[in-house]
C-alpha cells in the first residue's frame, strides 16, 4: 500500500505544475516513518537522472524539429480606385502565400512556397546542396536570377506594385511567355566567389531552364540559360548585371527567341533606400525600360515615404507606344510581416492616351 502510494505521489509531483515538489513529498512520508532516509535519497537520485534525460530529449527535439519544419506565410489584401471609365473600384486577395521551408542536414536545405489567392498554384519546389560559400546548386523551380526587383519576395517590395519593364520582361504579368511569377523550373550554381573580412565583395548565379514556367513541362529541346553578377563595393551598395538567353512557343510558334539584358543598382545608408534598373530584350519585339526609385523612412523606420519614376518602351522600332509612370507612396509598418501602404500612380502614354491614373491601398499581415 505504501508503495502505491509513495508512486502516486511522485507521478502527481511530476505531471501538475501546482503540486508540492518531490523533495517536499519525500521530507512529508520520512517525517510520518513511510519511508526511509536511505530510500528517499535513492528516489531522489533516480528522479535527478530521469528529469536530465527526459530535459535533453526535449531540447534535441526542439532542435531538429526547428530545423526540419519552418511555417511562413503572410496574405495581402487591396483596393483600387481607378480613375479609368469603365472599370470599377473593388477589394481584391492579391496574394495568400504559404511557405514551408527546412534543413534537412548541414548541407542540404528545402522549400515549398503556394499562393492560394485566385486560383491556387505551387510557386517554388526546391532542394539547394551548400557545399560551401562558393559552390552551392538550387534544383527544382525557383526564381530564375534575372532583375532584382523580379528576386525581391512581394511582402518586400517598397511599392504596392512592380515595375512596368519587370512585369513585361522577367516572366510576370504582362510577359509574352505568361505570367509564371519570375519563375521557372530547372537548376542553378551559385555562391560568394570573393570576400574580404567576413564581407562578401562579389556573388553570382548561374542556371539552366526549361524555359516554359511554372507547374509546365518543356515544350522544345532547347534550354534557356540566365546568370546574374552582383558586385559589393562597399557597405550598402550593390551593383548587379543579368543575363537571360531562351527560346519558347507562343501558338504554332516553336523556337520563338526570348533574350534579356539588365543592370540594376541598390543602395541603402541609414533610412535612404535607393533602386534603379535598366532591362531590355527581345521577343516577338524589341523591348527596353528602366526604373529609379527613392525611399526615406521615418520614425524609427516605421513610416517610409516613396517616389518612382517608371518608363517602359513596348516596341522600340515603333513610335508613340511608350509610357511612363509616377508614382508616390507610403508605408507604415506595424511589425516585419505587417504593414498598410498606400500610392497614386500618374500615368503618361504617348499616343491616344486616356485618363487611367489610379490610387491603391494595401494591408499585409503575415507571419
Amino acid at each position: 500500500m505504501k508503495s502505491w502510494l509513495l508512486i502516486f505521489l511522485l507521478l502527481a509531483a511530476v505531471v501538475s505544475t501546482e503540486a508540492q515538489t518531490t523533495n517536499d513529498i519525500l521530507s512529508l512520508l520520512i517525517q510520518n516513518n513511510s519511508v526511509t532516509q536511505e530510500q528517499a535519497d535513492s528516489l531522489r537520485a533516480e528522479a535527478a537522472i530521469a528529469e536530465q534525460t527526459n530535459l535533453s530529449k526535449i531540447k534535441s527535439f526542439g532542435v531538429n524539429a526547428g530545423k526540419k519544419i519552418q511555417l511562413a506565410g503572410y496574405t495581402q489584401v487591396r483596393y483600387q480606385l481607378l480613375e479609368e471609365a469603365n472599370k470599377n473600384d473593388a477589394f481584391d486577395i492579391r496574394r495568400a502565400r504559404l511557405d514551408v521551408k527546412g534543413n534537412i542536414s548541414s548541407y542540404w536545405s528545402y522549400r515549398v512556397q503556394f499562393d492560394l489567392a485566385g486560383s491556387p498554384k505551387l510557386l517554388d519546389a526546391y532542394t539547394e546542396l551548400k557545399l560551401n560559400d562558393y559552390l552551392n546548386f538550387t534544383i527544382g523551380q525557383a526564381k530564375v536570377p534575372f532583375s532584382l526587383e523580379n528576386l525581391t519576395s512581394s511582402n518586400k517590395l517598397e511599392l504596392i506594385d512592380r515595375s512596368q519593364v519587370v512585369e513585361a520582361m522577367a516572366a510576370r504579368g504582362k510577359d509574352v511567355a505568361g505570367n509564371h511569377n519570375g519563375r521557372d523550373i530547372g537548376i542553378q550554381l551559385g555562391g560568394t566567389v570573393l570576400k574580404i573580412n567576413e564581407r562578401t565583395i562579389i556573388d553570382y548565379r548561374l542556371g539552366v531552364f526549361n524555359g516554359s514556367g511554372i507547374n509546365a513541362t518543356d515544350k522544345n529541346e532547347t534550354k534557356d540559360i540566365a546568370a546574374r553578377l552582383v558586385i559589393h563595393p562597399v557597405e550598402g551598395l550593390d551593383i548587379g548585371g543579368a543575363w537571360y538567353d531562351g527560346m519558347m512557343n507562343i501558338g504554332d510558334t516553336v523556337n520563338y527567341e526570348r533574350n534579356r539584358i539588365g543592370f540594376d543598382l541598390n543602395y541603402n545608408w541609414k533610412n535612404l533606400a535607393v533602386r534603379s534598373e535598366y532591362i531590355q530584350g527581345k521577343d516577338t519585339k524589341e523591348r527596353k525600360g528602366y526604373y529609379f526609385q527613392a525611399g526615406y523612412y521615418f520614425f524609427e523606420k516605421k513610416l517610409q515615404l516613396i517616389a518612382k519614376f517608371d518608363a517602359y518602351d513596348t516596341d522600340k522600332s515603333k513610335e508613340d507606344n511608350a509610357s511612363t509612370w509616377y508614382v508616390i507612396g507610403i508605408n507604415y509598418n506595424f511589425n516585419a510581416n505587417t504593414r498598410i501602404q498606400a500610392s497614386y500612380t500618374i500615368k503618361e502614354e504617348e499616343g491616344a492616351g486616356v485618363d487611367n491614373n489610379f490610387a491603391s491601398f494595401q494591408f499585409q499581415i503575415g507571419f
